[in-house]
């Protein structure tokens, strides 16, 4: 049965519910256009004419004000007339995408992530075992190794063998330290197909969960095109696609060169692209193909993948496109790495990264 609630009109609280509705709009809408203000609250008002999100009593101009007062816009410089999103609206843009994108994931105790092993670590626990190959010497009992040795060999002929060596038991160190590569090569937006603003979303709601969520984990973003450079989590909402082709190797290098600094035992590349590389530097020049599967590209590229696969890198791409020859290079690149590799659609992006990261935290040995 169908029942009506009546109760006394209040604007304030019109007014709030109304800010409160467009301003999910207007974060949205901020993503497809790069932080860019004027053209959001463009889009924002011809949507207001076409589909009536506002009446008489709160409107745009209303809208606008209250984005100033409340602090989630601010001028671009002083006096200029210009705005710009301010801090607090760049924390609502990552939470809004981390509601969107993980609204399925439960929460945990800050910054821990369930394990039953023991492992590499930085905390000794009470249990002390004999040396295996392949223990650091760092983690050798002392007192415990030189009582072995005297009990096994005496005073008289006291010597130190592979089977005197005690080592200390350590906690399992589950800390992850992740860098994500985002493609921003001009085939992102090619073909009429927005596939950066899908890629800006996951990258914001992984920024906020891994920072929230699990503080002790480490999070680094690359951009890569013909070159490969890092930026901040407060640069997401900004990220454009150029006029780039792809350097696959740049942004690998790169992320070596950041996750080698890290001290961590368990490192990840996790990689968003929706294309073959097509361009790699030579001293100071570049070479191009923009056909893709050049094999000089192609060997270059590989051969990182083995990299990482020996420093223990697992390498997870997310390719945005289901091209045969795409499918083809991605496969031998996921062999070569020994790592993961999911063909997404645009909707299901986020639901898979979150489900590899979360895996790497639960299965990593």
């Amino acid at each position: 049965m169908i029942t009506w609630r009546f109760k006394k009109f209040d604007p304030e609280e019109f007014s709030k519910n109304g800010f409160e509705e467009l301003l999910k709009i207007f974060k949205e809408l901020l993503v497809y256009t790069s932080g860019d203000v004027a053209e959001a609250l463009s889009w924002l008002t011809e949507l207001d004419k076409q589909y009536n999100l506002t009446d008489g009593d709160y409107g745009i101009a209303d809208f606008i004000q209250d984005l100033k007062d409340k602090g989630y816009i601010e001028q671009d410089q002083p006096g200029s007339g210009t705005f710009k999103p301010a801090a607090k609206m760049e924390l609502e843009m990552r939470r809004q995408a981390l509601e969107d994108i993980f609204d399925q994931l439960k929460k945990s105790k800050q910054g821990n992530h369930t394990s039953k092993v023991s492992g590499w670590g930085d905390e000794f626990t009470s249990e002390i075992r004999p040396f295996e190959f392949g223990d650091k010497l760092d983690k050798l009992a002392v007192s415990e190794t030189l009582r072995n040795a005297q009990i096994n060999h005496g005073i008289d002929d006291f010597k130190l063998t592979q089977q005197d060596l005690a080592v200390h038991e350590t906690f399992y160190k589950s800390q992850m330290s992740t860098v994500l590569m985002i493609d921003i090569s001009h085939s992102m937006i090619l073909y009429g197909e927005d596939r950066i603003t899908p890629a800006k979303k996951v990258a914001m709601a992984l920024s906020e969960l891994i920072t929230t969520r699990f503080p002790k984990d480490t999070l680094d973003i690359i951009v890569f095109g013909n070159d490969a450079w890092q930026i901040e989590i407060k640069d997401l909402p900004y990220l454009k696609v150029g006029p780039y082709h792809t350097n696959t190797v740049a942004g690998l290098e790169l992320a070596m060169e950041i996750l080698r600094k890290r001290k961590n035992p368990n490192k990840q590349i996790m990689m968003i692209t929706d294309g073959k590389p097509t361009c790699i530097k030579i001293g100071k020049k570049y070479y191009k193909n923009a056909f893709g599967l050049d094999r000089k590209i192609m060997n270059r590229t590989f051969g990182l993948a083995v990299k990482c696969r020996k420093m223990n890198i697992p390498i997870t791409t997310f390719m945005i496109a289901r091209d045969p020859w795409l499918v083809q290079f991605v496969d031998q690149f996921t062999r070569a790495n020994n790592g993961k590799a999911f063909y997404s659609s645009l909707e299901g992006l986020g639901q898979f990264i979150f489900l590899d990261y979360k895996n790497n935290k639960r299965k990593r040995r």
